[in-house]
């Protein structure tokens, strides 16, 4: 039995994007995000108090790299995951980790413009930077999808991965407040990989959901 313990538009839409794209039976149970998740029935599934969190088969793991790791594992027919010995292997990790190095800056820009109610505590200087940051890593998947590879269609050679999973994730939360100008590739390789149906089934409902994200674009806070 899969359980997914997951908010709306946070990094747990990462895990229920590729159990979607697996293709396997679960069950999703979806949470405010608020102090709810500081309640000790839920820190005895995330210590952290934050989503994800998955139950597997008895099993409690959290964290989205290691959920990843560890479905790809459990379901390599699905071809999401790139096991020890691939060639790929190595650069597989490294796109999956650097979801979080994406994640973080979006995390911090989140506090900023949505979880600080009071102006009063907000960061003008945060604000300008962190978007500058979230260009830097937008940077790196522009030259991993401008290498001169045939066929180079994904961040794998080898084709679609939870790779696109972990980091079209990370992107879908940073582009709230970093635009893709100036990235032709990162654009044209997100709106591909967000036309899928695992993607189009992570995003909250049309009508009721709690959501995140107020506004599609948070632009920086003047000084």
């Amino acid at each position: 039995m899969i359980v997914l313990h997951h908010c709306h538009q946070t990094r747990s839409m990462r895990s229920l994007w590729l159990l979607n794209e697996l293709g396997v039976e679960f069950s999703l149970r979806v949470h405010s995000f608020d102090r709810n998740l500081r309640e000790p029935q839920y820190l005895s599934l995330n210590p952290a108090g934050r989503v994800p969190a998955l139950e597997l088969n008895g099993d409690v793991i959290w964290e989205t790299g290691a959920i990843t790791e560890v479905l790809c594992e459990r379901f390599p027919e699905r071809g999401l995951g790139r096991p020890p010995g691939d060639i790929d292997r190595p650069d597989w990790l490294i796109w999956v980790h650097f979801a979080e190095t994406i994640s973080q800056h979006a995390a911090t820009l989140t506090q900023q413009h949505i979880i600080l109610r009071d102006p009063q505590t907000r960061s003008p200087l945060l604000t300008q930077l962190e978007p500058m940051r979230l260009r830097k890593c937008y940077a790196a998947i522009e030259g991993r999808l401008s290498t001169p590879v045939e066929n180079r269609e994904y961040l794998l050679t080898s084709g679609f991965s939870a790779a696109d999973i972990s980091v079209g994730q990370a992107v879908y939360m940073a582009r709230h407040f970093a635009d893709f100008e100036g990235f032709p590739e990162l654009a044209r390789w997100y709106a591909q990989i967000t036309e899928r149906e695992g993607f189009l089934a992570s995003l909250p409902p049309s009508e009721g959901a709690e959501l995140l994200y107020g506004r599609s674009f948070y632009a920086p806070i003047e000084a």
